[in-house]
């Protein structure tokens, strides 16, 4: 009778074969490679909820905030702590500031230069954490190389201990070097993808961020004539004026035809 596989069957050239014969090194790199991806992962979601919460911010700002009849009242609309609400009470603050400077500055520049440090200071907050996914992505594939080259070097010392590259001696070396190898690219990949994504949505949100800053900016410069123009707008379910039946205008204008007797 045939004896049976050696260790039940298992894999001798998997990955948790790779990192028995790997070593302290082989273990280590593997370990580095599974924070940076937990890390970017970790990165990700976060980002992704709080840009989301800025856009549900944003659409709140569109309606609600202008249908308000001043600006106080249409901040208490927006989310407390939220970044629309963050411009609306900087430039409050700054509209207030400006009564108290003892060296004249222009109203306008005044005004314009801190809705302008507000929106920086909401850009650099959402800018937190994409270092980290720009660094896992550019140095994940490097650190998989590392890997790949320990285990050439183990294969290579492999054939020089038995004379003979057979396929015996170097295939565990080799299948480590080559699951390392794929190990950087699982990472650097999504990390990259990230990146790229997270920084074209930031561009969105920092693009509506700006429109609304220079509206709320032309809003206090008119005293509250000049407003978006949503804000004009009849609101959402609204009535539209009665408008008279066919027939009843008909008549009516018939009646009024009618010479007097």
């Amino acid at each position: 009778m045939a004896a049976p596989a050696a260790g039940g069957g298992e894999n001798p050239y998997g990955l948790m074969a790779a990192l028995e014969q790997g070593g302290l090194i082989a273990q280590i790199t593997f370990g580095i490679m599974v924070l940076m991806s937990v890390g970017s992962w970790y990165v990700f979601f976060v980002k992704i909820i709080e840009q989301q919460k800025i856009i549900n911010e944003g659409r709140r700002a569109r309606t609600a905030f202008w249908q308000s009849a001043n600006l106080r009242d249409g901040a208490n609309k927006l989310a407390k702590n939220g970044a629309y609400r963050q411009i609306v009470d900087d430039g409050l603050i700054a509209q207030e500031q400006h009564t108290k400077l003892t060296d004249p500055i222009d109203q306008h520049d005044w005004m314009a230069n801190s809705l302008a440090r507000s929106q920086g200071a909401i850009s650099a907050k959402l800018a937190t954490g994409l270092a980290l996914l720009a660094t896992v992505g550019s140095t994940a594939p490097f650190v998989g190389l590392f890997g790949t080259v320990v285990g050439i070097y183990r294969a290579l010392i492999r054939i020089g201990a038995s004379g003979q590259a057979s396929i015996d001696a170097v295939a565990g070396p080799v299948g480590e070097a080559l699951i390392m190898t794929a190990l950087g690219l699982a990472v650097a990949v999504p990390a990259v993808m990230q990146y790229n994504w997270l920084m074209r949505r930031n561009k969105v949100i920092t693009e509506e961020l700006q429109k609304f800053a220079n509206d709320v900016h032309g809003y206090m410069m008119s005293g509250g004539s000049v407003r978006p123009p949503i804000a004009s707008a009849r609101p959402a379910g609204a009535a539209a004026p009665a408008r008279p039946a066919a027939g009843t205008a008909a008549a009516g204008t018939a009646g009024a035809a009618a010479p007097k007797a």
